[in-house]
């Protein structure tokens, strides 16, 4: 006989906080934003992925996650965003967006639960589609860096490393794909990538 593990609400920030944490990595290897050789191959969601290896970067990630997951966890932020941003002019080049939804009926304990393994199927299909976004993204001609700006409610509690930013929209020369999305019993992610494209 079967038995499904059913996913708490901590359970579910966990595994959408993981996924912000793998994406970041993915964008960061295939947008050339390091060099190759800072990154090391591992397997999650049953697929090979890369992260990041450079202490700094690690550690600058690991820090963002552990405060999106409380944020999560206490259903006060909205979306994270990954803004790519060339390093010499400043100007945005690329806004990788995830709109984070609480799910309507998360009271309703009737509805349907969803499985471990439907959840991973749809992240693998939003990381697939990341990794081929490569193919319709413009080259990153000059060095960039990037910043991760997280929408949060109001009243949420902000640590003091974090500052007030403004959005990094593209300014010019927009263009944007919606991506895959992916939900568990508790959150649904949409994502997207608005680009500048050269005339």
């Amino acid at each position: 006989m079967s038995s499904k593990k059913r996913i708490t609400l901590s359970g579910s920030s966990n595994i959408v906080a993981e996924f912000f944490e793998y994406c970041i990595n993915s964008i960061l290897f295939q947008r050339g934003i390091y060099e190759p050789e800072d990154f090391k191959m591992i397997k999650k969601y049953n697929l090979n992925l890369l992260v990041t290896t450079d202490d700094r970067v690690q550690a600058y990630i690991s820090e963002i996650m552990k405060q999106v997951k409380k944020w999560i966890g206490s259903q006060s932020i909205k979306k994270l965003v990954l803004a790519i941003i060339s390093k010499e002019s400043r100007d945005v080049m690329e806004r990788w967006q995830f709109d984070i939804e609480i799910q309507k009926d998360i009271e309703n304990e009737n509805k349907r639960e969803k499985s471990e393994n439907e959840i991973q199927n749809e992240i693998q299909a939003i990381l697939r589609q990341l990794t081929a976004s490569i193919s319709f993204l413009p080259l990153l001609e000059e060095p960039c860096t990037f910043n991760v700006i997280a929408y949060t409610d109001k009243n949420a509690e902000v640590p003091q490393t974090w500052i007030d930013s403004d959005p990094k929209y593209i300014k010019y020369n927009q263009e944007h794909v919606k991506l895959r999305s992916f939900s568990t019993s508790y959150h649904s992610v949409d994502a997207m990538v608005s680009y500048r494209f050269r005339e």
